[in-house]
């Protein structure tokens, strides 16, 4: 009998908190939440699972101690059972109290089964990565076993963590099975207690008259003294406090009534409110040129000199980016009927197209792997992706997913993935099709590459990211060429195949799949605050130069394998700390080349950042670099 859980969902995150879900009525949730499993099972619904062929009857649950211990329900949470997996079980964002620094996991398996264990938090300064006390990679025991993974806060700052534990399952080569757990956990700053408490100042009876008789103790004079210095030193470290917050605010009402341009005369330096991957980085305007530090390979200068001239230009002209002003809500102010008349000529029969697994599932919105019949001959057949709604997504959601998939429309290019069909049925959701990449979502790839890197650390090598890099800035040159502002490129806006071939696509849904990407800053709208240029964030102005700024991060990206930018950083205060020159730091062993190339695509002036045919001639001839070293 499968728990199926489901969670709230909010635009905006809040402050962290420090109650515990056991404080809501969690007991009313699980009684409902118990009948809609009686009803599931009842129906006999098969859900998408491990392949029927040569069963192993893998099954892997939460026991009822455990599922108490969480939730306060009397009952068994199973995530997959006789081989059957529950996708909803597995969207459930779980809570995990505060004081809990382990949990277990019941599984077992009739046949051999192999499988591999990786974890991700995305907050590595509130929690070092989980442990399990088994290995992370084997077989699926055989008979009933419990493993362990320890999840335990640093103790350095207050945060709310969002952690998986992925479980990877493999029956034989062909049959590759993905198992994410999600949980939340609230993590508290650790107070340091003193060794020892001063005592309080002791109490007396000693009159004035008295003096002579009974002179006051060596020791109390003592105390008196350090209370009254302890005492001093609380009140003066109060006092430089109260005046560092208050230069603060004023620094920072001087940042909000212009954009401050000194950034670029500043030295490398790390900001005095952060201790971790923030720079405050030279800008184009300063740089100096960089020297390779590979052999036979030639310094780059061409992006850490003062200006970018046009290939071809004389070198005192400049080239502006095509601009476009965006009003906040142009996508919704389209119609679902306009939007279904857009995509009409390219619309097919829905019995044309089979869906198979589900890739990525959000709140409203699913990527199937399916299948495209031949409209002429019916036995010929071809992989896609098909973008899809839920039943209750709105008609907002619904138009927006398709106005956004008309964005590379129309395109051609070996490194651009615009959509090739739609299915728009009256009373049936619409579907998107476009066609399918091996490896599917690139920013999922580079994490899997992460989770991968201990037991191979050459699964996928420098020279390997630089070419994926290349092949985005050859699509964006074409975007720039075509005029086209993408507005939203980032890793999880590209997919890519199993000969490393990388392709740009749209963004539709992404705000959907990959909530923690975007934030909404009190304008009720979703952005991509940390890949955003400091004129779109406050102007709300896009061009060819905001996208290379986005390209900056995605590169930062692939150097990271999928890791999250500012992930420290308060989106309110984005626009603050990029106008005040602060950058995320170089990766550990990137290149100090790769490394200029990023810094310069983010200039706060958009005139000052690199075209895209620029990045891809660096990038080429840093690769040819690479290629000749290795």
């Amino acid at each position: 009998m499968f728990v199926l859980l489901t969670g709230p969902i909010g635009l905006c995150c809040g402050t962290v908190s420090r109650c515990w879900p056991h404080s809501v009525p969690w007991m009313r949730w699980g009684l409902f939440l118990l009948l809609i499993e009686a009803a599931v099972s009842f129906a006999n619904l098969s859900l998408p699972g491990i392949e029927n062929n040569n069963r192993p009857s893998v099954s892997v649950y939460m026991n009822e101690a455990e599922v108490n211990k969480l939730l306060g329900l009397e009952a068994e949470l199973y995530y997959v059972r006789d081989d059957v997996i529950s996708h909803q079980a597995l969207s459930f964002i779980m809570p995990v109290p505060s004081e809990t620094n382990s949990l277990h996991f019941t599984w077992h398996s009739k046949n051999k089964v192999d499988y591999k264990l990786g974890f991700h938090v995305d907050n590595a300064a509130a929690m070092s990565l989980p442990e399990s006390n088994i290995s992370t990679h084997g077989e699926v025991p055989q008979s009933l076993s419990v493993f362990r993974v320890d999840l335990l806060c640093s103790g350095k700052v207050d945060a709310e963590v969002y952690l998986t534990v992925q479980l990877n399952l493999t029956i034989i080569s062909n049959n590759f099975t993905v198992l994410n757990f999600k949980r939340r956990k609230t993590c508290y700053k650790r107070i340091e207690q003193p060794d020892a408490k001063v005592p309080p100042f002791p109490n007396t009876n000693v009159s004035r008259e008295g003096a002579d008789v009974n002179p006051a103790p060596t020791t109390s004079t003592r105390v008196f003294y350090i209370s009254v210095g302890v005492c001093c030193a609380v009140i003066f470290l109060v006092a430089i406090v109260l005046a560092v917050l208050h230069l603060h605010s004023m620094k920072r009402l001087e940042l909000d009534d212009s954009v401050s341009d000194s950034g670029s005369s500043q030295g490398l330096s790390m900001p005095s409110t952060q201790t971790t991957q923030y720079l405050r980085a030279d800008t184009p305007n300063n740089a100096t040129p960089v020297t390779n530090n590979h052999p036979g390979s030639t310094p780059i200068h061409q992006l850490a000199t003062a200006s970018f001239p046009n290939p071809g230009a004389p070198s005192h002209e400049t080239k502006s980016c095509p601009s476009l002003r965006i009003e906040k809500n142009d996508l919704r102010s389209v119609s679902l009927m306009e939007a279904k008349a857009k995509v009409k000529d390219i619309a097919i029969s829905r019995d044309r197209v089979t869906l198979c697994d589900v890739l990525q599932e959000g709140t409203f919105g699913r990527i199937f792997h399916g299948i495209l019949l031949d409209e002429k001959d019916p036995s010929k057949e071809k992989r896609v992706f098909v973008k899809t709604v839920k039943d209750h997504a709105s008609e907002v959601q619904v138009t927006m997913m398709l106005t956004e998939s008309c964005k590379l429309r129309g395109l051609h290019h070996r490194n651009l993935l615009p959509i090739s069909h739609v299915c728009i049925e009256e009373g049936e959701k619409p579907m998107v099709l476009l066609p399918h990449m091996t490896w599917g979502n690139l920013k999922l790839f580079l994490r899997q590459c992460k989770l991968a890197e201990a037991n191979n650390p050459q699964a996928v090598s420098q020279q390997d990211l630089v070419h994926m890099a290349i092949q985005i800035s050859c699509g964006m040159s074409y975007l720039a060429r075509r005029e086209v502002i993408h507005k939203d490129l980032a890793s999880r806006n590209c997919v890519i195949d199993d000969s490393m071939q990388v392709k740009i696509t749209d963004n539709a849904l992404a705000r959907d799949l990959f909530p923690m990407d975007y934030h909404c800053l009190g304008d009720n709208e979703n952005r991509p605050v940390r890949w955003m240029a400091l004129e779109s964030l406050l102007h709300n102005d896009f061009s060819s130069a905001s996208d290379v700024w986005a390209f900056g991060v995605t590169l930062w990206e692939l150097m990271t394998l999928g890791q999250t930018p500012y992930v420290d950083i308060d989106p309110f205060e984005m626009s603050a700390y990029l106008k005040d020159g602060y950058r995320i730091a170089q990766p550990i062993n990137c290149p100090d080349e790769l490394f200029a190339v990023m810094a310069c695509c983010w200039a706060l002036d958009p005139e000052e950042r690199p075209k895209f045919q620029q990045l891809v001639q660096c990038l080429t001839e840093f690769h040819a670099a690479l290629g000749a070293y290795v």
